[in-house]
């Protein structure tokens, strides 16, 4: 099929145009999800990324362009197909200025349009290892927007809490670019003692202090032509700070005691758990270096606003530790899943990884149970925010819930295919949706 595997957002106020297109897209192998108005797109665009978007100039509530040119201003955006009447056109004409991909104007015939889109389509949905940064559309923003930008040459600044994944970001970056054969070189600046940072990441010639008995390659120059990723950045010395800087603007760097300029071919990435607009405002990192870093800022949400993420992330892990220990654990049970999505996980990716870690070499049984991941109690007789230990029926249905929101996202929220992946009739998946307060696009 055409658009077998592509995710496309349609936005159409108009019904029988907008069904008409939901059905060709789908008929072709796309996932489509179809919003009304202007309203209910930017809601959904805040949650999902998808890979092309078919938008009307004229809505409900507003403009496809005003919509477009709001939402092109806070975040990354997939490629924008216009549909426009003849008297838009020089709309049309100005989105293509402001970035948008494409226009066809009404009426259109359906190969037409279906042949625009899959032009559209290879550059976002083909790319290789899309998927894997998470499952949540938190995290799917995240890695379409690291795709974009994997083959630049510009700097970028990772912010986010410590534990959120920052340093897998980054190597997602690297494998992702052009740069994928070239070295990563990580370099954590909280782990280096200030005396030795400069001499570690510009590298130092013999005799320039005591001790330095030969010269001495740093990560600056063992980064090639590939990345160099410093993390925890703001831990660096004012003082370091300044030859940074220079390394960013010239592209060139001296050793410690050096006097022959070495040249710098690697793309910089930056991350930082601190804020660094905040520690530039207090003097405690570079404003200059601050503008030059943050060329292109990537935020990576704590793992308690992407708890879509959280089961995959532990089966991931426990495969690995699983296989790591020689365990024969059978996996996790229902109400340790629970447990898990329950709690708030203040450090994030590497607090879920060391309970796995735990949990998979001290199990007693054939199945991790919610003592094996929580044996502090932090989240055995209350929930994430307090709340009191949840009764089998409870489990059950937030187990259920979880389990129909799924289906409706693989189907796009088409109640009729979310049906037939959950093995129940539609009217019995009406009926649980109703109860559950889960509403579909269907």
């Amino acid at each position: 099929m055409l658009l077998e595997g592509r995710s496309i957002a349609l936005i159409e106020d108009d019904p029988i145009m907008g069904e008409s297109l939901w059905q060709a897209l789908r008929l072709e192998g796309a996932r489509v999800k179809w919003w009304r108005d202007g309203s209910e797109a930017r809601r959904g665009l805040a949650a999902n990324c998808p890979d092309i978007v078919i938008c009307d100039i004229r809505l409900p509530d507003g403009s496809g362009a005003d919509l477009y040119c709001e939402i092109s201003s806070r975040q990354a955006v997939p490629p924008f197909l216009f549909m426009t009447a003849y008297g838009t056109i020089d709309e049309a004409v100005g989105l293509l200025r402001a970035g948008a991909s494409d226009y066809i104007t009404k009426p259109f015939d359906m190969e037409n349009l279906l042949d625009r889109v899959n032009a559209l389509a290879p550059a976002c949905a083909a790319t290789p290892g899309a998927g894997t940064m998470g499952a949540s559309p938190a995290m799917r923003q995240v890695e379409a927007l690291l795709l974009r930008v994997a083959d630049l040459p510009s700097a970028v600044l990772l912010c986010g809490p410590t534990g959120s994944g920052k340093e897998v970001a980054a190597a997602f970056l690297h494998s992702a670019s052009v740069r994928a054969d070239q070295p990563f070189v990580a370099v954590n600046c909280a782990a280096l003692p200030a005396d030795l940072m400069e001499s570690e990441i510009f590298g130092h010639e013999r005799g320039a202090f005591t001790g330095a008995h030969a010269s001495h390659k740093g990560y600056a120059e063992r980064a090639g032509s590939g990345i160099l990723f410093l993390d925890e950045i703001g831990e660096m010395p004012l003082a370091l700070q300044a030859k940074l800087l220079r390394l960013v603007e010239v592209r060139s760097f001296t050793r410690v005691g050096g006097e022959r300029p070495l040249r710098f071919d690697a793309r910089l990435v930056c991350a930082s758990n601190s804020d660094l607009a905040e520690a530039v405002v207090t003097g405690a990192f570079r404003p200059d270096l601050y503008h030059r870093i943050n060329t292109i800022e990537v935020r990576i949400p704590p793992l308690a606003e992407r708890r879509e993420d959280i089961e995959g992330l532990l089966r991931h892990f426990f495969e690995a530790f699983n296989e790591h220990y020689q365990s024969r654990l059978r996996g996790f049970t229902s109400t340790a899943l629970e447990m898990a999505h329950e709690h708030d996980w203040p450090g994030n990716v590497r607090e879920l990884r060391n309970r796995v870690e735990r949990a998979v070499a001290l199990a007693a049984g054939e199945w991790i149970m919610p003592a094996d991941l929580f044996p502090d109690g932090s989240a055995n007789a209350q929930g994430a925010s307090g709340e009191q230990f949840l009764t089998l029926a409870e489990v059950r249905a937030r187990a259920e819930r979880r389990q129909i929101e799924r289906a409706l996202a693989a189907t796009a929220g088409n109640a009729t295919d979310a049906a037939e992946l959950l093995g129940v009739s539609r009217t019995t998946l009406w009926e649980k949706m109703k109860r559950l307060a889960i509403s579909s696009s269907d």
